[in-house]
């Protein structure tokens, strides 16, 4: 805000500040400059800034000015007071407002994810912002802004909370045997340890500048400890390497991001208003640069932050879920529990094509395409990858289905026909998909369903049978006469949509019956919110009942579920 009034009164005095310098280095200018002086006069009414020279309120504009930064501090002090929040055993919850206040409340059971970003001038400070994602529109829990090391902390105490572990632990031990405790909670006979000290960002101090015996450091000790953390947060990666992999499982180089970039669709529409800008200005239409140059910087902001955005990129598992950090100045994490990735969709714009590059989207609670930019980011899981990449992000993302999906990902993402046992769609079918009737294909192995489509754009999306939310069959009136139909799989919000597009009518109804039935299935089996307490229960050595979620490549026993399905 104040960078935006600062603007405002720059704006009102360049011409002077010019005339001022034009008076200063060419001397003979002086008369005009005195006779514009007097303009300036005549005209303050327009000028407010020039209202206030002239009449001698300099003092006065100073001290109204200093009233409102103090207000302005005041106020962003009182709203930091009054931003409190908890983490109980069933929610986080967050209170804000001075006049006026709210409560917001997030069950763990429904937590979705857990982000952190880092706005370039947050991270000077070293300070982040946490956002928790549940189900709901606009239903995220918000936390800006906390220190960074706590903001990492406090992540991994809401998933491990969220994952049912410590609920598990509870009811087989009970807290007293445990010595699990939430954050402030004593528990008898347990004695917690003291909380490091911490500077004003929250950064955990050294024990020389916590409070060492010899008495505190020097100022300029304490100053050079605060500007070295600050460099390594900087230069740090976004994985926390104690957490996930010490690599990412895929690597990003700058060429293939940049390059990705300028071969998008965005640069074909800043082509087009270019060539529109020179055809106008060559007829002598010169109205068209008012019109058109706003939106060339608008486009060509959007390349750049798509590249900054896209920069440092990496991708790791977790115990808690896959960890998706990116960003070059302004920086950003966040994991993505067991069981809340709803559809997964790879995509190859044609200028990819020659190069072999992908894109891999996820539908994920809350992140909706409706939603904010920084939103949107989190749904684009890998900006631009080659199909080994591919294969291992899907890896990550769908773990139980990695065997079932690896046979038949090579004919999904590029293959035809029959080829990898996907259905194949009647000749009819390029009445209404000329170009694409050949790729589209429907494939159920194991726990997903995966669909093959598209001819510009190729695209393989893939399902989970236990979050598909609903499925209808439909046929337009061409259809109905063509003998052909289309089913959707409803998932939440998001940029994947899970469809056949067009299909023979009775292979149509025959897979929307099939995805009803094993949806309710799937469904009923799943348990993979309470992946921790899997995980305790491989550990303690512990058989896992069927249906409950294990660690990639452990032992399960048999037993499939049933289910019935009445029409």
């Amino acid at each position: 805000m104040f960078i935006a009034v600062l603007g405002f009164v720059l704006a009102n005095l360049r011409e002077r500040l010019l005339d001022m310098f034009v008076f200063v280095f060419v001397p003979g200018a002086g008369d005009e400059f005195d006779g514009r002086y007097g303009d300036w006069q005549n005209d303050w009414a327009n000028d407010p800034v020039g209202a206030i020279v002239t009449n001698g309120q300099i003092g006065w504009a100073l001290l109204a000015v200093a009233v409102v930064v103090i207000g302005v501090i005041v106020g962003f002090w009182l709203s930091w007071r009054m931003h409190t929040f908890r983490i109980t055993q069933e929610a986080v919850e967050v209170r804000s407002g001075i006049l006026f206040r709210s409560h917001r409340s997030a069950r763990l059971d429904r937590v979705q994810g857990v982000n952190i970003n880092r706005p370039v001038f947050a991270r000077l400070f070293g300070a982040a912002k946490l956002d928790v994602s549940v189900a709901g529109e606009s239903g995220n829990v918000q936390l800006s802004y906390l220190g960074s090391a706590l903001a990492d902390g406090l992540r991994a105490d809401i998933l491990r909370l969220a994952s049912g572990a410590r609920a598990e632990k509870s009811r087989t031990a009970g807290p007293a045997a445990s010595g699990a405790a939430l954050p402030g909670v004593a528990v008898p006979g347990v004695e917690l340890p003291s909380a490091p000290a911490t500077d004003a960002a929250g950064a955990p101090l050294p024990v020389s500048t916590a409070g060492a015996a010899g008495g505190p450091p020097p100022a300029s000790a304490q100053l050079s400890a605060v500007v070295g953390r600050r460099v390594d947060e900087f230069l740090a990666p976004e994985l926390d390497p104690n957490l996930a992999a010490p690599e990412s499982v895929v690597h990003l180089s700058v060429a293939r991001v940049v390059g990705s970039t300028l071969l998008g669709g965005t640069t074909i529409s800043i082509i087009v208003f270019v060539a529109i800008i020179v055809a106008g200005v060559a007829a002598g239409q010169e109205w068209v640069i008012l019109s058109f140059i706003p939106a060339v910087i608008g486009l060509v902001g959007y390349l750049w932050s798509r590249i900054t955005k896209s920069l440092r990129y990496s991708i790791a598992g977790t115990p808690d879920g896959v960890r998706i950090g990116h960003g070059l100045l302004s920086t950003a994490n966040q994991t993505i529990p067991p069981g809340r990735v709803h559809a997964v969709e790879a995509t190859q714009w044609i200028l990819w094509r020659p190069f072999g590059w992908w894109a891999v989207r996820v539908n994920l609670a809350g992140q909706s395409l409706s939603a904010s930019s920084e939103a949107v980011q989190r749904t684009i899981v890998l900006p631009v990858g080659r199909v080994d990449d591919v294969r291992r992000v899907l890896a990550l993302l769908l773990p139980d289905a990695e065997a079932a999906i690896e046979p038949v990902l090579g004919a999904g993402l590029t293959g035809r026909g029959a080829a990898g046992g996907f259905s194949t769609t009647p000749r009819r079918a390029a009445w209404l998909r000329p170009f694409s009737w050949k790729r589209i294909g429907f494939a159920t192995i194991g726990s997903v369903a995966i669909f093959r489509r598209g001819a510009l754009t190729r695209s393989l999306a893939v399902m989970p049978l236990a979050r598909v939310q609903s499925v209808a069959l439909g046929r337009g009136p061409v259809g109905r006469m063509l003998r052909l139909a289309s089913v959707r799989v409803h998932t939440l919000a998001g940029p994947v949509t899970v469809e056949l597009p067009v299909a023979d009518a009775d292979e149509a109804a025959t897979v929307f019956e099939r995805l009803a039935g094993d949806a309710v299935v799937w469904a009923g089996a799943d348990e993979s919110h309470h992946w921790g307490a899997a995980r305790e229960h491989l550990a303690a050595g512990e058989p896992v009942e069927p249906g409950e979620p294990v660690e990639p490549g452990a032992p399960v026993g048999s037993g499939a579920p049933t289910a019935e399905v009445v029409s």
